[in-house]
């Protein structure tokens, strides 16, 4: 069998939390600083990542009462992509966070893109009902967009 060429390698230096023997979880404080990435080894392709975190759990900011749902981003990288670790512990943090889902969806897309700056990105929130209510909220970017915007 033959062995990968060091140049095919990902480069796991820089992660600090996949492989760690000690994980320290906050369940109340998300913020960008706790996602990690990692180099892409092919920017070049046209391709998509989508991750599922189906234990989504957040507070509504009014009542404490807890908020339950399914987040699925997708994304086109560019240079980097997101570690899934880091993703799990991020969406840990949200656990006693107390935001309008609305917010919370719009946050999770703006941490992400400031860390793996992809080409592409959609993040939806498909929360479960409450009082009779199912919210969906659907946040997206365009890096092409951006750059028109700039």
């Amino acid at each position: 069998m033959s062995s990968l060429k060091e140049s095919q390698k990902d480069d796991v230096s820089k992660l600090k939390h996949l492989g760690s023997k000690k994980t320290d979880y906050i369940y109340d404080s998300p913020h960008a600083g706790i996602l990690e990435t990692f180099d892409n080894k092919y920017p070049k392709n046209d391709y998509f990542i989508k991750l599922e975190f189906e234990e989504f759990t957040s507070l509504c900011p009014k009542t404490g009462q807890p908020d339950f749902a399914t987040i699925t981003i997708q994304y086109q990288p560019d240079k980097k992509c997101i570690e899934t670790k880091s993703l799990k512990l991020y969406f840990f943090a949200y656990r006693n966070y107390g935001s309008f889902m609305e917010t919370i969806v719009n946050k999770i897309l703006d941490d992400m893109v400031s860390v793996c700056s992809p080409k592409n990105m959609l993040v939806t929130g498909e929360f479960k009902a409450r009082g009779g209510v199912v919210l969906r909220v659907i946040a997206d970017y365009t890096m092409q967009r951006k750059i028109e915007n700039d």
